[in-house]
């Protein structure tokens, strides 16, 4: 679908409305930009309601009838696809997540996309009823600050429903991908493509990028595309690495720039991520085979508001024979939009947890594995090749 209608200029938005049985007195409707996001309301009558708005393009939008639930992902909740014309949303009350939307375009697409989804939808869904019933439970123990003791075997059994849940993520990501491929031109493509570009390799991600037409690359997504390959380009393989300076965890002064000479290892974790925790003792084999050839690892960890959190994990995982530091994460800064230059995962474009970096003698990155790069196994055949088997 090439879209019919000029991106930058403001245009407005009718939703006609119509929930069978629905008692709230008034709905939300939370719609916008990176730049400005709004929520506006409408009252209810006997189910009726009407929204207006304005927006420069096809938006993602959420419909819900409670705040406070909505703010926790509880309630009734709708995902929907504005876009500047007369719309009509019907449905019944409870049933949120089946209301229907007629007159947007994107909407239409997103409809049909939901078809090729059913088929996984269906085996993830008592998985995912599981994981939302069980992390409830977790986040419960958070806010009461029950200890680590009541905390740890719901947080084990979170990690071990993920893990059954990522084949059916990684069928979703397929159906994605092929929907990119095959419609360049789609709205709903580039949005699908802004949130997956993150975790692909940068030469497909820039693929997909190249057969977007200029109307698409200046809207909001692609521009946000477009800065996540030149975020990925930074810390993939052929760019040189960015030199960065830290307090190290046991508060000494730690240079890149230092380990030049030597073959260095970015390994960008968390203490909460199970991944990264279960990944540890290949790492330490990896750590003690090589360590004597000119191998170093440094721990960048995604723990900058719990300190207490990483240095217990790298006690735990016993991985304190390698450097760690802090990623040096700014939330205040973010929040506030303003630049966080401390922050080291945004000079490699880091989106997703474990990501390691190969760096050569030289400064020059050579690996990337996770997050937008090659798997473990491949990692292993690049320390092979530069390292020999031992």
């Amino acid at each position: 679908m090439l879209l019919p209608f000029s991106l930058m200029a403001q245009q407005s938005f009718t939703i006609n409305g119509h929930i069978k049985g629905l008692t709230a007195k008034f709905v939300y409707l939370s719609y916008g930009s990176d730049a400005k996001y709004l929520t506006d309301s409408a009252a209810v009558s006997n189910g009726s309601f009407t929204l207006k708005g304005n927006i420069a393009e096809p938006a993602m939008a959420r419909l819900y009838t409670d705040k406070q639930a909505a703010m926790y992902g509880e309630g009734d909740v709708a995902s929907l696809f504005l876009e500047p014309a007369v719309m009509t949303l019907t449905g019944e009350k409870g049933q949120f997540e089946q209301l229907k939307l007629t007159g947007s375009a994107t909407q239409q697409e997103q409809d049909q996309l939901n078809i090729a989804y059913k088929p996984v939808t269906e085996k993830l869904k008592p998985l995912s009823a599981a994981f939302d019933k069980l992390n409830k439970e977790y986040m419960a123990g958070m806010r009461a600050k029950k200890g680590e003791t009541a905390l740890t075997p719901l947080k084990n059994k979170l990690d071990k429903l993920k893990e059954q849940m990522e084949p059916y993520y990684e069928q979703r990501e397929a159906i994605d991908k092929k929907y990119i491929d095959e419609h360049p031109d789609s709205y709903l493509a580039a949005y699908l493509l802004r949130w997956r570009v993150s975790g692909m390799p940068l030469q497909e991600g820039e693929g997909y990028y190249a057969k977007m037409p200029a109307t698409l690359q200046q809207s909001e997504n692609g521009k946000a595309i477009r800065k996540e390959l030149d975020g990925l380009k930074m810390g993939s393989p052929g760019s040189l690495a960015h030199a960065f300076t830290k307090m190290d965890i046991n508060g000494k002064t730690l240079n890149l720039s230092d380990f030049k000479g030597r073959y260095v290892m970015l390994d960008f974790w968390a203490s909460w991520c199970g991944p990264c925790r279960k990944g540890n003792p290949h790492l330490k084999s990896l750590y003690t085979r090589y360590k004597d050839k000119g191998f170093e690892i440094i721990g960048i960890s995604d723990d900058d508001s719990k300190p207490e959190a990483w240095k217990k994990a790298v006690e735990q995982d016993g991985i304190g024979i390698w450097k760690h530091v802090l990623r040096g994460l700014d939330w205040k800064k973010r929040q506030a939009g303003k630049e966080n230059p401390e922050d080291v995962s945004d000079y490699y474009g880091i989106h997703s947890l474990p990501t390691k970096i190969l760096i050569d003698p030289q400064g020059t990155i050579i690996g990337r594995y996770g997050g937008g790069g090659e798997d473990d196994d491949a990692m292993d055949r690049k320390l092979e090749e530069v390292f020999g088997k031992i």
